[in-house]
């Protein structure tokens, strides 16, 4: 492995710039300032290097998207090629070009088959914008003008920009302005919090007749769709129990509401299969995909669409008034066509549903399963949460869970290792070309994260 590359520029020289120019995401800016920022100047594949030389195993792949991890030359050659002959060019003007073509033939081609178009976007907060103005354009081609409002749920998160915050259920950032009109919201599918006497099963059904419910409250004929991840990503790797899915479909099937799958974090391998919706055996009408498109590379997400609303929207839809000026990049295009290549071509989606997945599903129940700190382990592939609780029996939380899961991801950098807090669960995953010995060192280190964490807590 290279070593980093030596800096002509001290830490503190960094930093000092970085708070005079920059407002970071989702920090306290003020108290970000006075402790000073990592400044990350180097990866190789699950590694990172900051600029004091100190290694760390990256066990969030960066944000949920560096499916390949870092370094990965195949797509960094793409990426030069392409801007050797296109650098740029739009899909306005009635144009095209060959990268975005060959890009959506191989996308369409990993997809179940009752996908066939795609609107090319920059994030997957973007994917979720268009996805409001998507869906209500077909309900007006379809003739059914009224059907406007969006149905998400609570500690869901779909993006930053103003609608996407909206979507999402995440209260504290619809307090600083993420509300728009004709958006509702359910209850969370989180049994370990709000499960109360019920089993995982009886609660994920009454978590999806929520759903039921609020549709018959605003009016069938005025939902246009429900939207939520496979599985909550930012809220916490919240996986919801089996019987949620199904009943979520039958309700949206039985009243016409288009059922929209946020697959930004869950696509592209993450569950072992190629979308996480695959994994929990449902069928969306929409998927919003992004990061793991590219691995991260470069910044690439998109809206996909059934052949019902795509058909629609082509046949009878007539000038769709949206565009964006990056849309279908073709650098963007050419490096996620090279990054999907990869992913199939060398077995990486295969690999984690059939041994690393499993493998590390396998030692977290082996280091945790009795831990006295750990209520619950979910997850699938290579994701997986750690829930805290101060009663196992009862599924009790610390009412200072958020301070302890922020304590143990700041252990979790100085043992070497980046693994992520929401509320009071601990959330990792890792590339998805991690080696058994790479999550065997993640897994580890966690540990030792923990145990510091439980030590403060008292339950060690």
């Amino acid at each position: 492995m290279n070593v980093p590359a030596q800096l002509n520029r001290l830490t503190e020289d960094y930093q000092k710039s970085d708070a005079a120019h920059h407002i970071h995401a989702f920090v306290d800016q003020k108290a970000l300032n006075a402790e000073g920022p990592r400044v990350m100047v180097r990866g190789e594949g699950l590694y990172l290097w900051d600029s004091e030389g100190k290694r760390y195993l990256d066990g969030m792949s960066g944000l949920w998207c560096t499916q390949l991890g870092y370094g990965r030359r195949d797509l960094t050659a793409a990426a030069a090629s392409q801007m050797d002959q296109l650098a740029y060019y739009n899909m306005f003007f009635h144009t095209t070009h060959p990268a975005v073509i060959e890009l959506s033939e191989l996308l369409f081609s990993l997809l179940p088959g009752h996908y066939s178009h795609v609107i090319y976007t920059n994030s997957g907060s973007e994917a979720n914008e268009v996805l409001i103005r998507t869906v209500r354009r077909y309900w007006q081609v379809v003739g059914q003008p009224q059907k406007k409002i969006m149905i998400g749920r609570w500690n869901g998160y779909h993006g930053s920009t103003l609608a996407a915050s909206a979507l999402g259920g995440m209260k504290f950032m619809h307090e600083m302005g993420g509300l728009i009109p004709d958006v509702a919201h359910i209850d969370e599918p989180y049994w370990y919090a709000h499960g109360g006497e019920l089993t995982p099963a009886e609660f994920g059904r009454r978590c999806a007749l929520q759903l039921e419910e609020k549709i018959l409250e605003l009016g069938a004929e005025n939902v246009a769709g429900f939207i939520a991840e496979p599985f909550q990503g930012a809220g916490g790797m919240i996986f919801p129990p089996e019987s949620y899915w199904p009943e979520i479909q039958r309700i949206c099937r039985q009243y016409d509401v288009l059922l929209c799958a946020d697959e930004v974090i869950g696509g592209f391998g993450r569950t072992g299969e190629w979308f996480a919706h695959q994994h929990f055996g449902f069928e969306p009408d929409t998927l919003s995909i992004a990061k793991g498109l590219t691995s991260g590379y470069l910044p690439m997400g998109g809206l996909v669409l059934s052949k019902r609303m795509a058909d629609a929207l082509v046949e009878h839809g007539g000038v769709f008034a949206h565009g964006l000026t990056y849309s279908g990049h073709p650098v963007a295009a050419a490096v996620a066509l090279a990054n999907l290549k990869a992913l199939r071509d060398e077995g990486i989606v295969r690999q984690v549903k059939d041994d690393t997945g499993p493998y590390l599903q396998k030692i977290l129940q082996e280091v945790f399963g009795n831990h006295p700190m750990i209520g619950e382990i979910q997850g699938t592939g290579l994701l997986a949460a750690l829930q805290f609780a101060e009663d196992k029996s009862t599924r009790k939380r610390f009412d200072n869970e958020n301070d302890l899961a922020w304590q143990c991801r700041t252990f979790g950098f100085e043992e070497g290792v980046i693994i992520r807090s929401t509320l009071g669960r601990m959330i990792m995953a890792p590339a998805l070309v991690a080696t058994r010995t790479e999550l065997d060192e993640l897994v580890e280190k966690t540990r030792i994260a923990v145990d510091r964490t439980a030590r403060i807590a008292g339950k060690l």
